[in-house]
């Protein structure tokens, strides 16, 4: 079922658990997410790219994803997101279409024009109860597995605690060490993400997560990152599993044979994750059969 993103995050903010956001692309990675998040007992947010919308369209995709919620997931709470909006019109699109949180993510630019154009989305996010992520201190990378020689630049704590203030933003999201993409520079500034909570005192949102090992996203959430995206991980279990699929059956022409799998890899890893966030259980749907 489709619920507002802040009812998911005050419950992990009172359980001590993180919510997953999670990256999807097409029909099949959203089905994944949903089954995953039935067979975890899970709260989810299923987020969007402004890549997916260009690729699925705004309304395909923004049906797709409540028509999944109402029914192969209609017994746990899910969430739509859009994530890194970096396109006025695409953002205020999500609004209309119901989206309850949005991402403007104008971090590339100057502090305060990137203060002054996330405070023109928050004002206007406010007026349909929509939910604002903003983003201080670039998160660099790109989605796949990159290897190594990334330069990762980290916010700086003054300009995020200003940002917050200025803003009003609802959720924050900073450079802490970690990139999209799984690099080997790849770690998170634990002191850095301690104080921009205990100054903001608004949910933290860690991008990047997919090259950090468990140990380190638990320590994390114990310090109180309530949000952990996931874009990698999933593209990388989908196209492996498709790739594979498609040599072993060369001859197949129903597409339908060949994407089946692929849905199970990306149920499988978002499971996991859901089990290491420790969203996992939250939910009482009783027995569920996988």
């Amino acid at each position: 079922m489709l619920v507002h993103i802040k009812d998911l995050v005050k419950d992990a903010q009172n359980g001590g658990y993180a919510i997953g956001a999670f990256n999807v692309h097409n029909l099949e990675s959203i089905l994944g997410v949903a089954r995953a998040a039935v067979r975890a007992k899970s709260p989810a947010i299923i987020q969007v790219s402004e890549g997916t919308i260009k690729y699925m369209g705004l309304k395909p995709v923004t049906h797709i994803v409540s028509t999944v919620a109402k029914n192969i997931a209609a017994k746990v709470p899910i969430a739509l997101h859009l994530d890194h909006g970096k396109s006025f019109d695409t953002v205020f699109a999500c609004i209309d279409a119901g989206f309850t949180s949005v991402h403007i993510d104008a971090s590339e630019l100057p502090l305060d024009e990137n203060i002054a154009l996330t405070k023109r989305v928050v004002e206007i996010g406010r007026a349909k109860k929509v939910w604002v992520q903003g983003e201080v201190g670039v998160i660099v990378g790109g989605h796949g597995q990159r290897g190594k020689d990334l330069k990762i630049p980290l916010a700086d704590l003054d300009e995020v605690v200003e940002f917050v203030k200025k803003t009003k933003v609802n959720t924050i999201a900073a450079g802490v060490g970690t990139a999209h993409g799984i690099y080997a520079e790849e770690d998170i500034k634990f002191n850095l993400l301690k104080n921009i909570k205990l100054k903001t005192k608004i949910p933290f949102v860690l991008h990047g997560a997919s090259g950090i090992p468990d140990k380190k996203i638990k320590k994390a959430i114990k310090i109180g990152a309530n949000i952990i995206n996931v874009g990698t991980d999933i593209k990388v279990a989908f196209s492996k599993t498709l790739i594979s699929n498609c040599i072993k059956n060369k001859k197949e022409t129903d597409p339908r044979n060949l994407l089946r799998p692929t849905i199970k890899a990306v149920e499988d890893v978002v499971f996991n994750k859901m089990k290491l966030f420790g969203s996992a259980g939250k939910v009482d749907i009783g027995e569920v059969k996988t």
